[in-house]
């Protein structure tokens, strides 16, 4: 029999001295009656337990820091998405942080970043609160053995302290909340905000510097696979559809959010989804639908009647970025694995909130470089602090803010996997087509759907199809279980004019937002701008 570690001098180790209790890979029943005790949530109806995450409710991306360090200063892909940081500030809040755990509890979860067993790696995340905890817990690779556990030695740790806040004059710091990165540690500090995807996106960034310096394509993307052996993957910022395309009840789901495809396939980063819940409906999407009625299951910001418990998804009063963690197996489709093989079909999605895009597109190798490095969709509202509606937004390989390399080096990587494995790419609108955003509906999810099993089962592939003479991609002329009428945006829109007048418009960002990577691909790439 294995005796249980003694993890103290190991949090002593990273200069956390004299802390109170240590709660050290606490299970889901444990952490449930840590949450409740200390006030940290509620639990619902049907067993999932409801939280708050205060003033942030969403992703603050202008409060994420890289450190500037020797290791990986000339690495980084430094801007607007990566700023930086002298080692100097970030060693200073540090200490102040070890000072800040004295004699208060700690909750310990020791888990995995990535499915594939070689590429597997050993994470470490300490918080001060047991939902927290939880939500690692649900969203990592959990420890299976007591020998596991003893032999776990960590190589990203993650901090997380909601209740400590930066000092900004001090700290050099955008306000009081902080997301900092030590590549060269390998150590991640939160603080100042209790939004828990910050602790995911925290990893991913990491993943995102580490794995593509292994040739492996780190992607923000989901994954499934059907019984014909056929993976997909689908890449797609928040409230495009990634989630929610992906949980498809006939095919096996490999991993909703964060991927990697190496030299044997495609694997999961995590063990969990996080999946916006707002306005979420039994009928659309059953299989999120049901995880939101389950133990284990955090939902953040979600309405629930105090007297009842029963739980209301179409209440948006707190927020629209409503959001459930939970473990994937909760999805009863998902694939344990986390692993498949390579993609047969690659489906880049986008909210276009202007009514210019088709609901999907057929794309040439250089096409789906040329959309993977302009990543353009709509942030939906709640996404982010500050944003309130869709706002049009390009962000470079559908996830400009967790690329800690240059987006070339992506791209790159991109391009030789779709070559080489010969996968099939798409582009699919999850927006509103033909209408702009205020004035239209949005594609109604069946219609998307149907797109998808169209495309999986190749019958779309050996249709008619169009060019579009703004984009140049290829628009089908019919597809089963969709209007032909709605998969030309031109023929649906109401008014043609204004429709290419937004056409010519949204041409043209493309044209300014590109010129970044003008010097970073190939003359092939290049021709195929609008």
């Amino acid at each position: 029999m294995v005796e249980e570690k003694d993890i103290r001098p190991e949090i002593e180790e990273l200069g956390f001295k004299n802390v109170a209790n240590i709660y050290w890979n606490a299970h889901t029943p444990h952490l449930y009656e840590e949450i409740v005790r200390r006030r940290e949530g509620n639990v619902a109806h049907l067993g999932s337990v409801v939280v708050r995450t205060g003033h942030h409710m969403g992703r603050s991306p202008r409060d994420k820091f890289i450190v500037k360090e020797p290791s990986s200063v000339d690495k980084v892909w430094w801007g607007s998405e990566n700023k930086g940081i002298e080692e100097a500030r970030f060693m200073n809040l540090f200490y102040r942080l070890q000072a800040y755990f004295q004699n208060k509890d700690v909750f310990v979860q020791d888990c995995y970043a990535g499915a594939a067993p070689e590429y597997r790696i050993p994470i470490r995340v300490l918080t001060e609160t047991a939902w927290h905890s939880l939500f690692a817990r649900n969203m990592f690779i959990q420890i299976r053995t007591t020998q596991e556990a003893q032999d776990h030695h960590p190589e990203f740790t993650i901090i997380n302290v909601p209740r400590f806040h930066a000092v900004p004059e001090l700290d050099g710091t955008s306000s009081e909340a902080f997301i900092l990165l030590h590549l060269g540690k390998r150590l991640v500090l939160v603080g100042g905000t209790s939004y828990a995807g910050e602790i995911k996106k925290a990893v991913f960034t990491m993943l995102n510097y580490v794995f593509p310096q292994e040739s492996v394509l780190s992607m923000h993307c989901s994954a499934n696979v059907g019984d014909n052996d056929d993976p997909a993957i689908f890449f797609g910022l928040s409230g495009t559809g990634k989630t929610t395309l992906s949980a498809e009840p006939t095919r096996r789901l490999i991993g909703d959010d964060e991927h990697g495809w190496s030299e044997k396939g495609i694997f999961n980063f995590e063990g969990g989804c996080y999946a916006k819940v707002i306005r979420l409906s039994r009928e659309a999407e059953p299989e999120i639908y049901e995880c939101t009625r389950k133990f284990g299951t955090i939902l953040e910001n979600v309405s629930m009647d105090s007297d009842s418990r029963s739980l209301d998804l179409d209440d948006a009063s707190l927020t629209e970025n409503t959001r459930a963690a939970y473990p994937i197996s909760h999805i009863p489709s998902a694939l344990r694995t986390g692993t498949c093989g390579h993609p047969k079909n690659v489906i880049m999605l986008t909210c276009d909130a202007f009514g210019v895009m088709p609901p999907v597109a057929k794309l040439t190798p250089e096409q789906a470089v040329y959309h993977f490095l302009t990543g353009y969709t709509a942030k939906v509202a709640g996404t982010e602090i500050g944003v309130t509606e869709p706002q049009a937004t390009f962000s470079a390989c559908f996830g400009a803010p967790f690329m800690a390399l240059p987006p070339a080096v992506y791209a790159t990587l991109f391009l030789k996997k779709i070559q080489t494995h010969k996968a099939k790419c798409w582009l699919l609108n999850t927006g509103w087509v033909g209408e702009i955003y205020g004035e239209g509906e949005r594609i109604p999810i069946a219609y998307s759907r149907a797109l998808i099993k169209n495309v999986l089962d190749g019958s779309l592939d050996h249709g008619e199809f169009e060019k579009d003479p703004q984009f140049g991609f290829m628009i089908p002329k019919t597809c089963k279980g969709v209007p032909s009428e709605v998969l030309n945006p031109k023929r649906s829109a109401s008014d043609k004019a204004r429709y290419e007048e937004r056409a010519r418009k949204l041409a043209a960002d493309f044209k300014e937002n590109f010129k970044q990577f003008e010097g970073d691909v190939s003359k092939e790439v290049l021709v195929t701008m609008p």
